[in-house]
């Protein structure tokens, strides 16, 4: 059995603070076997990171977090950045025609999520339903963990696959949450999301103040030109 962290941000994103290498060595010191870079509306850090991911023994999901007009959407399996700002519907058939798989993130949280309302809208419409695979019941980085226990309660009546993320924005973060799947690479990894086939393997519950705290300080150094000395030292 595999395990993979499918949400996961570097410094393409605005709010991320590592970068590609650093995310490739933190996933291979944890025991990951498959990541998907998911930075937000960008898609360069995912396609860098596939092609750096043989020298680091891993697999990449090349994807992005694309913002729809409903909430925010994992698209993955794809090689192009989805267009922003589309009705989730339209943005499931654009992910369709791309060969890709779509995921649910962080579900109920307010205006960047895909309400539960939303996602059974999708789930009854045939011809999207199948490109809507999974849904993620824990998300490592939320703020309140025990919203994921809603998820979790409300995936248990469809037919998606569960999944476990970190939606690191920090490097520390990367695999405190993270999905078992059978088989060690991405492509048993997409016929497993195709078949409902993951468990959530890793939750982390621990205190969180910490790392948002850590964060919110390299988020800072960040703009002030130094996260790429961060990355390469300390962090890389």
């Amino acid at each position: 059995m595999g395990l993979a962290d499918l949400h996961i941000h570097t410094i393409y994103s605005i709010d991320g603070t590592g970068t590609v290498r650093a995310v490739l060595k933190r996933a291979r010191e944890v025991g990951l076997d498959v990541i998907a870079i998911t930075d937000h509306d960008e898609i360069r850090a995912a396609l860098e990171g596939l092609e750096m991911a043989p020298s680091y023994g891993l697999h990449v999901v090349p994807g992005v977090e694309v913002s729809t007009a409903d909430g925010h959407l994992l698209a993955l399996f794809i090689r192009h950045i989805p267009p922003a700002g589309l009705a989730l519907g339209d943005t499931l058939r654009w992910i369709r025609d791309e060969g890709g798989l779509a995921i649910a993130p962080h579900p109920g949280r307010g205006r960047q999520s895909l309400s539960f309302r939303t996602i059974q809208q999708a789930l009854n419409d045939p011809h999207i339903a199948p490109f809507l695979v999974g849904i993620e019941v824990f998300n490592a980085s939320a703020v309140r963990l025990k919203r994921n226990d809603i998820a979790a309660d409300v995936a248990k009546g469809w037919p998606l696959a569960p999944v476990s993320n970190s939606d690191a924005h920090l490097v520390r973060m990367i695999g405190t949450a993270a999905t078992c799947f059978p088989g060690r690479t991405s492509e048993e990894l997409y016929e497993a999301l195709v078949n409902r086939h993951t468990e959530v393997a890793v939750a982390e519950r621990g205190p969180r103040s910490a790392l948002f705290l850590k964060w919110g300080a390299q988020l800072a150094l960040r703009y002030t030109g130094w996260v790429t000395g961060l990355a390469a030292t300390s962090y890389a």
